[in-house]
């Protein structure tokens, strides 16, 4: 897995009600809730920020004509959706071009074949979207025309909350080519039986991070993955 060719890749809202001078009123929901097909993963972003065109969005992370079988077998093993939250959101912001240093969150859950499941690691957890170890790290930069630069590591932490669950949570700056120091903020979870890959992963500019460090905690804080049943 750690030398896998990772792509760099990559609901409904409730109203609350208020009581005020006796009377029920409705306020404006804050966050939109975002979950997988299958209910077991999910998390929210705020209401303001914009669902990322799903065709443009899968075109982006493959390189694959959407009507091609390729494309086709991905769409059965892999489900993705991105909100951004500029006014024109775009799959290309993942990486930080053109934003107008506004956040982008990115999220997929990847269905594992046998031989992925048997090489599954939690350095591949980490190098789930972009190259983070430094083996990884160093095969990329020899790619013609790599973006990604300058890697600096904030944090790393392996996770078990419980019910079957392992993963990681890394935090990361790179310097991006035409879009300047960017900071990602990924989670990755490894299902219980193995079969199963959630991901999220939050990306602004490294001084947006730091203004916004508590409102993209609460994002990341509210992906979650729960146990299929039946």
């Amino acid at each position: 897995m750690e030398r896998s060719k990772a792509r760099l890749v990559v609901i409904s809202t409730a109203v609350v009600p208020l009581m005020a001078g006796g009377l029920i009123g409705c306020a404006s929901p804050e966050f939109t809730y975002v979950r997988h097909d299958d209910g077991q993963t999910y998390f929210k972003v705020p209401v303001a920020w914009r669902k990322v065109d799903q065709e443009a969005l899968d075109r982006a992370m493959t390189g694959q004509d959407p009507e091609s079988a390729a494309a086709s077998l991905r769409r059965k093993l892999v489900w993705s959706i991105a909100y951004d939250a500029n006014t024109s959101p775009s799959a290309g912001h993942l990486l930080g071009y053109g934003t107008g240093d506004e956040p982008f969150v990115f999220a997929r859950v990847d269905k594992l074949l046998p031989g992925q499941r048997d090489a599954i690691s939690l350095n591949g957890m980490r190098n789930s979207v972009i190259p983070v170890t430094e083996t990884l790290r160093a095969e990329y930069a020899q790619l013609p025309g790599y973006p990604l630069t300058g890697f600096e590591l904030l944090a790393d932490e392996v996770l078990q909350p419980g019910d079957g669950l392992r993963g990681v949570h890394v935090r990361f700056n790179y310097t991006v080519r035409g879009a300047g120091l960017q900071t990602f903020d990924l989670t990755s979870y490894l299902a219980g039986d193995g079969n199963q890959i959630s991901t999220l992963l939050i990306r602004c500019s490294a001084g947006c991070y730091r203004r916004r460090a508590a409102e993209f905690d609460g994002i990341a804080q509210s992906f979650k993955v729960k146990r299929l049943t039946g």
